[in-house]
């Protein structure tokens, strides 16, 4: 627990936040005693509204404990610490301003105040004397365009699991952060659903994972290709008929990038079969264990222009091609891709219907070679 009397918790992920805040406040209640302790909820939907907030927070630092001892107040969820609309008008601003001043001369003696916060604006004169002045914590959310989400998000299921009382073994961890995504709050969901599915058990295999987890947007966005990559055809035309029919009612989806994506996915596997045929990289179930591999290959060894390079790619999105490439050899995937370049032409020139151009060349893609009586 932070030993100064004044915290500020912050971040745009609002669930590692609530949790964090909520460990130090009750670890604070724990450790003064007491029961004179406050709540000020600091949610504001106007300068104005937020400015009466303010005046309740300084009410409750100045109402010390009728029967003595310490106090602690929480000042949860502030939302106008930020860049937006509200926490730059002039009742914000004064408030904040006067607020610093006071806080600087306030006597701690007996007080603590912890201040829970959507993502601060550090520019500003408040965050930076509360950061001076105490102690702050920040929690940056996953993000889809950190190239380091993926091992930050196993990071938090493994561990979480791990308080949960159970393990999870290779490619469980892996398994449930591609179903989930980058959404902290979901993952940690859906570890509480895992733990309670395996019982007894002290392991969490991918098979439970599997089962249990519900599939975010995530992992529906890169479903038709992780079914492709595992060469499974009935998966792949289930697949390929309810990204159809999405496509009909979303102007964001069209037949057109839904080919360009399955381009892509058979690019990265093409790269992860060219570097495990030259045993440049060994295929393993571990996410950082392949990353010390990607790192460690010589950048000579590669062209410079990154749109024909391995190392252009992000480093999860190979980690999965060479997980699934085995499904295929090197002279299949330069055929899928040739097909699938032809099917994209025909979507754009011929009169074929979009689905049967698709679904036949998935299907002479991922179809299996017979085996010879």
């Amino acid at each position: 627990m932070p030993e100064v009397p004044l915290v500020l918790v912050h971040g745009d992920d609002d669930f590692a936040v609530s949790q964090r805040a909520r460990q130090i406040f009750q670890g604070w209640c724990e450790a003064v005693g007491g029961e004179d302790h406050e709540t000020v909820e600091a949610h504001a939907a106007s300068g104005g509204e937020a400015s009466k907030i303010l005046g309740r927070l300084r009410m409750a630092l100045d109402t010390l404990p009728f029967f003595g001892g310490e106090k602690v107040v929480w000042f949860k969820d502030c939302n106008f610490l930020g860049d937006d609309r509200t926490s730059k008008t002039k009742d914000v601003t004064s408030g904040l301003a006067d607020l610093t001043a006071w806080l600087k001369a306030f006597d701690w003696q007996g007080v603590r105040l912890l201040i829970s916060a959507a993502k601060c604006d550090k520019r500003k004169v408040f965050y930076k004397a509360i950061a001076k002045q105490g102690h702050d914590e920040e929690f940056k959310a996953l993000s889809i365009d950190d190239r380091e989400w993926q091992a930050k998000a196993e990071q938090l299921v493994t561990g979480k699991l791990r308080k949960l009382g159970v393990k999870a073994d290779y490619g469980a961890a892996t398994e449930l952060v591609q179903m989930v995504g980058p959404n902290s709050r979901a993952l940690m969901s859906e570890c509480e659903k895992v733990a309670l599915y395996v019982g007894d058990r002290a392991e969490v295999t991918r098979d439970d994972v599997r089962a249990i987890v519900t599939p975010g947007k995530h992992a529906k966005a890169f479903a038709l290709g992780d079914a492709l990559g595992d060469r499974n055809l009935p998966r792949l035309l289930k697949r390929l008929d309810e990204d159809l029919w999405a496509a009909k009612t979303d102007r964001k989806k069209s037949t057109i990038g839904l080919c360009s994506g399955l381009i892509s996915k058979v690019r990265a596997l093409l790269f992860a079969r060219e570097l495990l045929d030259a045993n440049m990289i060994r295929p393993v179930n571990a996410y950082p264990q392949f990353k010390s591999q990607l790192d460690a290959l010589p950048a000579g060894e590669f062209p410079d222009d990154r749109r024909i390079s391995p190392l252009g790619l992000h480093p999860y999105v190979l980690f999965n091609a060479t997980r699934q490439a085995k499904n295929y050899t090197s002279a299949e995937l330069v055929r899928a891709l040739d097909l699938l370049m032809q099917a994209n032409l025909k979507l754009v020139s011929s009169s074929l219907d979009d689905s049967f151009i698709l679904q036949s060349t998935l299907t002479q893609i991922a179809a299996r070679p017979a085996v010879a009586a």
